[in-house]
Parts: structure tokens; sequence; C-alpha cells
């Protein structure tokens, strides 16, 4: 039986507003914007111009990979906002930007990144979870980065807290290439989740 494969039109990235210590992240998002680049993809993104997400929306723009920003008005106004982005929506909250940029995308995927990374990512997990949204979610885990998540989950799984079958719908790769292959290859399912009173 053929592998459905879902269509990917635009993917969503949470990464940091830092670089991190090691030259790998910034090497493992330009490679990321070369990868969509590769497949017609656009970038949907924080819209901020520093950091990963500033070192990824300059390569991908350079690329000529289609970009969507979205940022609240907060951070635009501490002059945060990529100036080079084609698309920039500037909202008026937190919430309105991760719900404008989930609406945008058809794939999620989180970079190294703090507290903030992990919110956006997580938050879009649980609407998966929920089934709200049927899109792939993914963990780009550069230099295993995201190694100590990844035993936290297994450990929710063995605690009874986190059902298998959830844990097993989070993809993991430590390079674009191959996390674009899982998510594009992942089957979306054609029925709507539905929640009993014990996964509630």
């Amino acid at each position: 039986m053929p592998t459905t494969r879902t269509k990917m039109r635009a993917v969503c990235v949470f990464c940091g507003s830092a670089r991190g210590v090691r030259p790998s992240y910034a090497v493992a998002a330009e490679t990321l914007a070369e990868q969509l680049a590769q497949r017609g993809m656009s970038l949907v993104y924080g819209g901020g111009n520093i950091g990963l997400m500033g070192i990824l929306a300059d390569a991908a723009i350079a690329r000529g990979v289609h970009v969507v920003g979205v940022i609240p008005k907060g951070l635009a106004a501490h002059e945060l906002t990529h100036q080079g982005v084609p698309e920039m929506h500037v909202v008026d909250s937190m919430h309105e930007r991760k719900a404008l940029m989930a609406e945008r995308a058809d794939g999620f995927i989180a970079m190294p990144g703090g507290i903030g990374t992990f919110e956006e990512w997580f938050e879009v997990l649980t609407w998966k979870q929920l089934g709200i949204h049927r899109k792939p979610c993914g963990l780009l885990n550069v230099d295993g980065y995201y190694d100590h998540l990844l035993t936290l989950l297994d450990h929710s799984v063995s605690e009874g807290f986190l059902k298998a079958k959830h844990r097993a719908g989070v993809l993991v790769a430590e390079h674009a290439d191959a996390l674009l292959e899982a998510m594009q290859a992942q089957d979306p399912g054609s029925e709507p989740v539905v929640l009993d009173k014990i996964e509630m």
C-alpha cells in the first residue's frame, strides 16, 4: 500500500531569538532554509531579526523562499521586526501570533530555542492531540539538543500521562532533509480524533 504524503506548502518554524553556543545551530537554520527552497515550500516564523530566527529568515529570503513573519506589537516596538521579510503581519498579542502562524502553516518544526520555542511547539502538539488539526509536528534535534526533552516524553508515557500513540506522532530528526521527508510521509489520517474521558 503506497505511503500517504502530507501536502506541505508552508512550514512554521519555531526557534530561538538567540544564536546558541554551537555554530551547528546556525548551520542547521541555513540548511533548513535550503531544504525549503528545494521543495518549493514557504516559511512561516515569528518575524524577528535576531538569533536563529534572523538567520533562518535571511537564509530563506536569499534562496527565494516566500517568508511570512508574524510578530506582536510589543516586540515590533523594540525594533525586532525583520525588515526584509516580504509578508509581515504585526498583531496585537502572542495569542493572535500563534493562531495566525498555525493557520498559515501545513506543518510545524521546533529548532533549538528556549522557553518561547518550547511553549509554541507544545501548543500546536497539544492541538494535534485534541484533534484541532492533523498537521505534522517535528523536532529538529541538532546535536542532540532535544534528547532530554524526548526522554521526558518517554517518561510521561511510562508514567501513564501521555499515550504512546501521541508520543509516536512526534517526528524527530537531526537533519532538515530527513525531518521534512518524515513530515511529508506521515499519514494525517482521514477521521477526526475523538478523545474519551480518560484521554481528556
